[in-house]
């Protein structure tokens, strides 16, 4: 586990948790292309996606709803390594971060293993994440044992606690893409 910070890169291979969403264009398609673009960063290696989820706009007027997806990696990046190769996958894909509007793709960091890191760059876990059915059933889905190092529940708990998923809709993947490994 990193003791500096998240600056340097790590020698053992991390499990990272990572929150693909989209409301702009096709979703599925959007969120496939983060994944597979995800792929192709040295030091870095897809596990597995969710299920897609169709999700209602939340703390967002737009009347847009969203795809969303959790990914499971495993990467010798550092954390702020792995949130600089997230934010330039956005970029490559269209998002525009300096508008709070509709985005193509939205990818956060939401798990390093069990790094608890808060800077002014990065907060780890994702410090919204407890609160996100939209992020909460496809990690659920995904890792329902996993553990949340601040909370101490696990995804299927903190999913569960939730009200009912009113706007929150599972999905298949559109002709059966292999989105895993």
């Amino acid at each position: 586990m990193p003791t500096n910070g998240g600056l340097a890169a790590v020698e053992q291979p991390q499990q990272c948790f990572i929150g693909l969403g989209s409301n702009l264009g096709d979703g599925q398609t959007n969120l496939l292309a983060a994944w597979q673009r995800l792929g192709q960063v040295r030091g870095l290696s897809l596990l597995r996606l969710s299920s897609p989820y169709r999700t209602e706009p939340v703390g967002l007027a737009t009347k847009h709803w969203f795809t969303n997806a959790v990914g499971e990696i495993a990467t010798i990046l550092s954390p702020t390594e792995l949130l600089a190769a997230l934010l330039a996958v956005e970029t490559e894909l269209g998002r525009d971060r300096t508008l709070t509007r509709d985005r193509p793709v939205d990818l956060d960091l939401l798990y390093y293993g069990d790094l608890m890191l808060n800077s002014q760059a990065l907060t780890v876990p994702h410090p919204q994440l407890a609160k996100r059915l939209f992020v909460l059933a496809p990690l659920a889905e995904l890792a329902p044992e996993h553990v949340h190092p601040l909370l101490g529940r696990t995804s299927l708990e903190l999913c569960r606690a939730l009200p009912a998923p009113a706007g929150v809709e599972r999905q298949a993947w559109r002709g059966g893409e292999k989105v895993n490994g």
